[in-house]
């Protein structure tokens, strides 16, 4: 059975960190990339991080410099350090599972939520 569990949202102050977490199970993970989304409340989700099955990334201009990106092959887990939170920064979190070739290998998991507020 395919999974892809996001943990680690919160309420977190101005300029504090979080780290997220992206579990999967069902999968050969390791061959598949990883990307982290975000939607705030009234807006279009957008992509914000990715992890390539190669371990390149590429990251959203708003992430750059604050946010990271990694991933343990054998835990089965991506990993979003989010440092030097702004408010705009509050969203839900999704994490995606894509298979570069096979496209219907494609999933997502719930979200978590993550407010940035004093």
């Amino acid at each position: 059975q395919v999974q892809v569990v996001e943990s680690g949202g919160g309420l977190v102050q101005p300029g504090g960190s979080l780290r997220l977490s992206c579990a999967a199970s069902g999968f050969i993970f390791s061959r598949f990339h990883i990307h982290w989304y975000r939607q705030a409340p009234g807006k279009e989700r957008g992509l914000v991080a990715t992890i390539n099955s190669d371990d390149t990334t590429n990251y959203a201009d708003s992430a750059k410099g604050r946010f990271t990106v990694s991933r343990d092959n054998v835990q089965k887990t991506v990993y979003l350090q989010m440092n030097s939170l702004k408010p705009e920064d509050t969203a839900v979190y999704f994490c995606r599972a894509q298979h570069p070739s096979v496209f219907s290998w494609d999933y997502w998991g719930q979200g978590t939520q993550v407010t940035v507020s004093s």
